[in-house]
């Protein structure tokens, strides 16, 4: 088992493979249970995470990456504004409950961290929450750059402030005609 930010393990027989997208090149990483994560070039630029990458098998045609690479690409053209896919969502407790909640926040809206607090509970954990959003690793499809200061201030975001301020200006762009979906989820 090998340990990723916002992952406690990924098995042995995780692979990856890579995407290339408006916001730059995303690393995907599935398993037999599902999606482990989106990275950005940032987090594969650390060392760590560079090895840990370099030991999974790169494995293009893997039916997870297809169909996250596919979705991904549908959301980048307006197409696709509520993924489907299985994610393992691998952290912990807490970090799970934020993580499911970020699911909840409707396309090209946005929330406080604060409200995201809130929502999951404790008004006053808008400190936590952020730091359990800075650890999700499925990036977009886990939708924390929906997640605002309370200011109204994009803050903190894993991708850099212009990646979060690019995909909240793409959803706002294309608002019309989005349904709720609650993805499975593997734990």
């Amino acid at each position: 088992m090998k340990k990723l930010r916002g992952v406690k393990y990924l098995p042995e027989n995780a692979t990856y493979d890579e995407i290339n997208s408006p916001v730059g090149r995303l690393t995907i990483i599935t398993s037999i249970k599902g999606l482990h994560a989106v990275l950005w070039e940032n987090d594969c630029a650390n060392p760590k995470v560079e090895k840990i990458i370099s030991d999974l098998k790169k494995h293009g045609n893997e039916s997870t990456i297809v169909r996250t690479k596919m979705q991904l690409t549908e959301y980048f053209q307006g197409k696709r504004k509520i993924f489907d896919l299985p994610l393992v969502l691998d952290g912990t407790d807490f970090q799970i409950k934020v993580w499911k909640q970020l699911i909840n926040i409707p396309y090209s809206m946005t929330i406080s961290y604060a409200e995201q607090a809130e929502k999951i509970g404790d008004k006053n954990k808008a400190r936590a929450v952020g730091i359990a959003n800075g650890l999700n690793p499925i990036s977009i499809i886990i939708p924390c750059h929906r997640v605002i200061g309370s200011n109204g201030h994009l803050t903190g975001f894993g991708g850099g402030l212009e990646k979060k301020s690019f995909l909240l200006s793409l959803e706002k762009n294309q608002v019309r005609g989005y349904r709720v979906h609650h993805p499975t989820y593997n734990r």
